[in-house]
């Protein structure tokens, strides 16, 4: 399965170590899926995750050593076409762009709503606790 982590499920797991975001967060690298990543999506990661307050309990070398993480387990993926716009938050164009580009299935986020129109390029928005429920169903 390819998907794509949207900001809001980072920050999440960040916020709360028993939720589904962090549950589905240490699944990354068992290899029971893949995620993708774009330069655009790394840089809303960094911002979003070193915002002042925002991972308060972690330190800054804390989200930099997640962010490395990320990327040395992701897989990197080069945008070629833009298909601007086509949702209502022209912040998550990219989110549905880096999906389409890469052949994903899903994107994982908590703003299923804002992703109405995904489907048009194969892509499925669900929650963190659905992807963690289709990931129990691999055999």
């Amino acid at each position: 399965m390819r998907v794509v982590l949207d900001t809001n499920v980072i920050y999440a797991a960040l916020r709360s170590g028993t939720g589904a975001s962090n549950a589905l967060l240490r699944q990354i690298g068992t290899g029971k899926f893949e995620f993708y990543l774009s330069v655009a999506l790394v840089l809303e990661y960094e911002s979003v995750l070193k915002r002042e307050g925002q991972a308060s309990h972690y330190t800054l070398a804390d989200v930099e050593a997640l962010i490395s993480y990320l990327c040395a387990t992701g897989k990197a993926q080069t945008i070629h076409f833009l298909w601007r716009p086509q949702l209502r938050d022209p912040k998550d164009e990219l989110v549905l762009e880096l999906a389409a580009n890469a052949g994903c299935q899903y994107i994982v986020t908590f703003n299923t709503r804002d992703f109405i129109g995904s489907e048009k390029f194969g892509v499925q928005t669900i929650t963190p606790a659905q992807f963690l429920a289709l990931l129990g169903g691999q055999s």
